[in-house]
């Protein structure tokens, strides 16, 4: 199937690794132009490198960190040329109140919640002009079933449902949509840590960490791969009527 996406332009942040990486790789094979942002120049450098060796598109990178507001204006001039914006970075801890300071929190989430608001009201400037454009937030499912042990995700990620669903009433006004994806437990770099983390607490051995996953659909974690195929989907041509909603990866947990 042609998604329509052969020549436009997406701007992907958190891009060099785990649901970023993969939305990127899913994009470039449909032959749409990349640039790709995260905080670490060597691995945006490497992701890039990976997609070129099957693709032949424009791919763009730059080292920014995008829970600096001030730091936000360099993406100016790339945000104009994108025709999709996927908001993805973002690292939230978990924890209850007892495990996350104020300091913690507030450092978490300027990155997800605050970065995706600033992020999307830059784009959304710009998109509205031209009278076309896609944002889409890649948010998670704490935010349709909060935990107190993620309870600093699970209040960030209601936010940005919530915000991602009253963006999207408003913007096909303007010709733009806005809509986002929920995954769930997802089989990246960043779970494994976790899940290491604790197995190391309760058996003094990392290695054990699969031991430790909670019950999942099909008895396995979504993969990134997975949410790219959607996120690819819901941005592309093929989603045109799509706006203003969000969509649960969680195999129906």
């Amino acid at each position: 199937m042609d998604l329509g996406l052969k020549n436009k332009t997406a701007l992907v942040t958190g891009a060099s690794r785990g649901i970023g990486f993969a939305v990127a790789q899913c994009l470039a094979a449909e032959n749409c132009n990349l640039h790709l942002v995260a905080t670490d120049r060597l691995r945006l450098e490497s992701a890039k490198e990976t997609i070129e060796k099957t693709s032949n598109i424009n791919i763009s990178t730059q080292a920014i960190d995008l829970s600096i507001e001030s730091e936000l204006p360099k993406l100016s001039d790339k945000l104009n040329e994108a025709d999709v914006l996927i908001n993805n970075a973002g690292a939230i801890p978990r924890g209850g109140l007892e495990d996350i300071d104020d300091k913690t929190l507030r450092k978490a989430w300027e990155l997800k919640l605050f970065g995706y608001i600033n992020l999307s009201r830059m784009a959304f400037s710009l998109m509205k002009e031209r009278r076309s454009g896609v944002i889409l937030n890649i948010i998670g499912a704490a935010a349709r079933n909060p935990t107190y042990n993620y309870i600093a995700g699970s209040v960030a990620n209601v936010a940005l449902e919530n915000f991602t669903i009253a963006m999207g009433k408003e913007s096909t006004k303007h010709g733009v949509r806005v809509l986002g994806v929920h995954p769930a437990i997802t089989d990246t770099d960043r779970m494994v840590g976790h899940y290491e983390k604790t197995a190391e607490k309760n058996f003094g051995d990392k290695n054990r960490w699969r031991e430790v996953l909670p019950t999942l659909p099909f008895d396995r974690p979504t993969t990134p791969q997975e949410v790219a195929n959607l996120v690819t989907f819901l941005v592309s041509e093929k989603a045109s009527y799509s706006s203003g909603i969000v969509i649960d990866v969680t195999g129906g947990v």
